[in-house]
């Protein structure tokens, strides 16, 4: 089963296109109704369909962090500064992600990309 990703609201909207264009399976937080959502909240709802989160927000970073330390389980969190990883490299990387892992490689972990 691919792992497939629950988009953060700050996440451009040429990443979530870029990535159904090559068959990855995504869903972004404001299709799904969670766009105001609190951290904590998101992340759990990542958890509850099984998508690791996509994050360019700092703050969902420190959550993710914080459930490791506290043995608290979730998806998975793929963490990109927005000034340091280009559009095209994150679709790359994360549609790398997507087709070579299963989703039980990502739970309770935080990936950086770039890769």
């Amino acid at each position: 089963m691919p792992i497939m990703f629950y988009m953060d609201v700050h996440i451009p909207r040429a990443i979530t296109i870029g990535l159904r264009m090559r068959k990855v399976g995504v869903l972004t937080a404001q299709e799904d109704g969670a766009d105001t959502l609190p951290d904590p909240e998101l992340l759990d709802r990542a958890t509850q369909l099984n998508r690791a989160l996509f994050p360019f927000d700092n703050d969902l970073l420190v959550e993710a962090v914080n459930r490791q330390r506290e043995n608290k389980p979730f998806s998975g969190v793929i963490y990109a500064h927005p000034l340091r990883v280009p559009i095209g490299q994150c679709i790359q990387d994360l549609e790398l992600i997507a087709k070579g892992g299963e989703p039980e490689d990502l739970k309770d972990h935080v990936e950086f990309l770039p890769l």
